[in-house]
């Protein structure tokens, strides 16, 4: 497929800047893959669409009542099985100071190269002015310095921060002069806030190593979990540390030859045997984000049961491609010519996932990550 095919206009005011005051109360729209069908609104005693049409006794127009998250029970039974990336985002964001000229310089941490030397893969911006040998100073203290080793990109940087204390105290102080790793639709138009570090982190997180969420996880409460416990559908996690690569803008008209950045991954037994076993009993795989899914597909045997694993991937999905694991998948709406609305498009079919994101932009859902919920279902 061409990248022009996943061109359309997005409001810029459809872009959620914050997320909902409660994590399950987004919107929901549900795609039916097998019936072609789009669903947005709840349904009324004889199970018509409440979607602002019907009038009540008086001739009053009744408004519309859309779906919400958690109304994603609905759709799965007992034995049907999500699968969550359990990755923690940390605070990648800091803002630093040249020596000499003072200039102000963020600095997004990517990962951790060398714990002994300090080393961090880093990236710089504005970068113009970076070079080896500058050192960046991070707190009014000066004791948080670092020093430009290497460029390793047009923008990325190797820092070896000149911190002499025990590993765990020098990866405190740092992460205390961080902020949420928000992505720069969002921190262009307000700045990131404390509770951001909360927002931006799914409640079930648990392995540091991420710089952006895996944002449809963010839709899960404590009391969403529980329910879903109760109704006796069950959860597995695999980890997939996720990278700013979703993030970059694709720059070739031919999808086959863009190349995706690696992202770290893993696939433990337990996680295999709970997917594997809802499996092969016929039971529902619903994949909880674009990151699951790539994660999955990386993992996924000829066989089409699932894997364990250990290692990074490049993968990019985009249609038409083949699935081996899930029938069903959570996602949020992404931005226009973004791999993650491609590979939405991989899972749902392009048709039907377009006229979706037309229908979301016609009735204001909100896009990003902290915006609306789709759910994609093979039915």
């Amino acid at each position: 497929m061409k990248l022009s095919q996943f061109k359309f206009k997005l409001p810029e005011e459809l872009i959620a800047l914050n997320p909902p005051m409660h994590r399950d109360e987004c919107r929901l729209m549900v795609l039916h893959k097998k019936s072609n069908t789009i669903e947005m609104f709840q349904k009324d005693d004889d199970g018509n669409p409440i979607d602002g049409t019907q009038k009540d006794s008086e001739g009053n127009i009744i408004p519309a009542q859309y779906l919400d998250f958690r109304a994603i029970l609905n759709y799965f039974d007992e034995g049907d099985t999500f699968v969550f990336n359990d990755t923690k985002v940390f605070p990648a964001r800091l803002y630093g100071t040249k020596e000499k000229t003072d200039a102000k310089i963020e600095v997004f941490l990517l990962r951790e190269l060398n714990k002994e030397m300090r080393l961090w893969d880093v990236l710089v911006e504005p970068a113009r002015k970076i070079r080896i040998g500058n050192k960046l100073f991070f707190d009014d203290s000066g004791t948080m310095v670092a020093e430009v080793i290497d460029n390793t990109t047009s923008r990325g940087r190797t820092l070896r921060f000149l911190y002499d204390c025990p590993h765990d105290e020098f990866k405190r102080e740092l992460f205390a002069l961080g902020e949420a790793p928000l992505p720069h639709y969002i921190v262009d138009h307000r700045p990131a806030t404390e509770q951001d570090m909360d927002d931006f982190q799914c409640i079930f997180a648990k392995n540091e190593g991420a710089v952006t969420a895996p944002a449809s996880g963010l839709h899960f409460s404590r009391e969403l979990l529980k329910r879903m416990e109760i109704k006796g559908i069950e959860s597995a996690f695999i980890t997939l540390h996720c990278a700013l690569g979703n993030f970059h803008n694709i720059e070739v008209e031919d999808l086959t030859k863009h190349k995706m950045d690696s992202e770290q991954m893993f696939i433990h037994k337990e996680a295999c045997d709970k997917v594997n076993t809802a499996k092969q009993n016929g039971k529902h795989i619903c994949v909880v984000g674009t990151s699951v899914l790539k994660a999955t597909e990386t993992a996924v045997g000829t066989d089409k049961m699932l894997k364990e694993y250990e290692g990074w991937t490049n993968k990019f999905i985009f249609p038409p491609y083949e699935f081996g694991v899930a029938d069903s998948m959570i996602t949020n709406f992404y931005h226009p010519m973004s791999t993650l609305l491609m590979e939405t498009a991989a899972f749902g079919g392009y048709d039907l996932v377009m006229e979706g994101y037309e229908q979301a932009v016609k009735h204001e859902y909100k896009f990003g990550c902290y915006g609306d919920a789709l759910l994609i279902v093979d039915d």
